[in-house]
């Protein structure tokens, strides 16, 4: 988000209201050059508006005015572009509406907020519709974007979410992880791969089976607090302040490299105080998919190659990228893709993995490349281990010579052809088509030679060629595993 002036944000929310009721509508006024306030809280700390995003694009947030960052973002499915003709208004419910495409880009009615007589901003940034009796209808704290701040319950009925949607933080029994997420629209083929895991000491309390949902909030002593009921926390994960007398609003956010961090406003800036990640390798954003992080160092090479590792990840199309790796014309295994193998990496987060005991890492391998739902396995000749992993490779880190892994790769072509019939990633279908028409202009071309010059050679040799040709691999970029031997990208196992 492109950074705003605090006072320019402060003075524009002066003369804000402090109360929306039934009948309330907002025209998003392009003059506003990053936000535009319509409902300020009694402070003066916060206020709710248009908020510009990423330059070019629209959204509706509760800010903090004096360092103008956005505490809760509606994000609609569907944003819209920071010079739309949108409105908002209230009547019953907030919509946030673009006038010109005459659609909804959010409603609190998706949530079955329509009943409310007010809305309110209240001094904890919680923004609230209520009725006229002052029972709560709908509030903001129930949905979080990417923070929470302090006296805001997390349950597991919520998630935070990085803005691209690449990471999220949920609520467990015992627990709360963060997951990278699968590439929308997912038919089931990728899981969200969990890479941090924080799980309740239950020192000072048990969480109890069938005692309630358990719920995590961010304290003003320095801590995140996990409960199943009010009393004593069953968890305390404190921060740097920790019972250290510091007062100050505190938040809690998921930040786009996929790190959860914590931090308390000290009157001129957001001063940090917890970070979960500290070791680069555990960061799936540090290197990225196909990809092999060294530690503690965290340099990158790809996982098929010694290259740097900043462009290893395959450019499979979002819209075809997490269905799963079983092909039409192979049966249980005929998914098209790369196999690659190598020696010395395990996953980062092998701790969170499940694993089972294999023989051998040619069992290890043969469980994973049976599995249409399987993207890579790692044995460990060490313990037996195997782990199997239902995601594209990464969070891998380089591991002792025992360590044996196996990865698929989809297919670019593959994931094409089964995109062509739905309406998404035109741009990188087109782009493929082309790449596909020179590629058989080309064999074309290479084919009418070969059969020109096969002719001019003698029997014998033409023999001879074929019969070497037998023994060869066959041409392309990739290879039908349910009906071929795989391709060895890299170092294969060492038996």
């Amino acid at each position: 988000m492109a950074s705003l002036g605090g006072a320019a944000a402060g003075d524009g929310a002066a003369a804000t209201a402090q109360e929306l009721r039934r009948g309330f509508s907002a025209t998003h006024d392009q003059s506003y050059s990053q936000f535009q306030p319509v409902l300020a809280d009694p402070t003066g700390a916060f206020a709710l508006g248009f908020l510009r995003v990423n330059t070019t694009m629209l959204d509706l947030a509760v800010l903090h005015l004096p360092s103008a960052f956005p505490l809760w973002r509606a994000i609609p499915d569907r944003p819209a572009p920071w010079s739309a003709a949108a409105s908002l208004s209230f009547d019953g419910g907030l919509v946030l509406t673009d006038r010109a495409a005459n659609k909804v880009l959010w409603s609190t009615a998706d949530t079955s907020a329509s009943a409310g007589d007010r809305v309110l901003l209240l001094n904890t940034s919680n923004l609230q519709i209520q009725s006229t009796s002052g029972s709560l209808v709908w509030q903001s704290f129930d949905y979080p974007s990417e923070t929470i701040v302090q006296g805001q319950n997390f349950t597991s009925a919520a998630a935070l979410y990085t803005f691209d949607r690449r990471f999220a933080m949920r609520l467990g029994t015992n627990y709360f992880a963060l997951y990278i997420e699968p590439p929308p629209p997912s038919s089931g083929g990728v899981a969200a791969a969990m890479y941090f895991k924080h799980t309740a000491l239950q020192a000072k309390a048990e969480i109890a089976a069938g005692g309630g949902p358990t719920y995590a909030r961010v304290e003003p002593d320095g801590f995140l607090a996990m409960y199943q009921k009010e009393g004593p926390p069953a968890d305390v994960l404190s921060f740097d302040t920790f019972n250290r007398g510091v007062r100050a609003l505190r938040r809690m956010t998921l930040e786009p490299d996929g790190n959860l961090r914590a931090y308390y406003w000290d009157g001129t800036r957001w001063a940090l105080d917890y970070t979960a990640i500290t070791e680069p390798c555990e960061l799936p954003t540090t290197c990225g998919a196909y990809s092999v992080c060294t530690q503690p160092s965290g340099r990158c090479e790809c996982l098929a190659n010694a290259t740097d590792g900043s462009g290893c990840a395959a450019a499979v199309p979002a819209s075809v990228g997490s269905s799963s790796l079983c092909g039409t014309t192979g049966g249980e295994v005929g998914g098209l893709y790369w196999a690659v193998r190598r020696q010395g990496v395990e996953p980062a987060n092998k701790e969170l993995l499940g694993f089972e005991r294999a023989a051998s890492a040619t069992d290890c391998e043969a469980r994973c490349e049976r599995n249409c739902s399987c993207w890579g396995a790692v044995y460990s000749n060490g313990t037996g281990y195997c782990y199997l992993m239902d995601y594209p490779a990464q969070l891998l880190v380089e591991g002792d010579e025992r360590k044996l892994g196996y990865f698929k790769v989809r297919s670019l072509e593959e994931a094409a052809g089964r995109g062509r019939g739905g309406g998404g990633a035109n741009g990188v279908k087109a782009a493929l088509l082309a790449v596909g028409v020179a590629a058989v202009v080309a064999a074309a071309a290479f084919g009418a030679y070969r059969l020109w010059n096969r002719r001019r050679r003698t029997a014998s040799d033409a023999g001879r060629q074929l019969g070497a040709a037998a023994d060869g691999l066959s041409p392309g970029p990739y290879k039908n595993l349910g009906s071929f031997s795989s391709v060895e990208l890299n170092n294969s196992f060492r038996r």
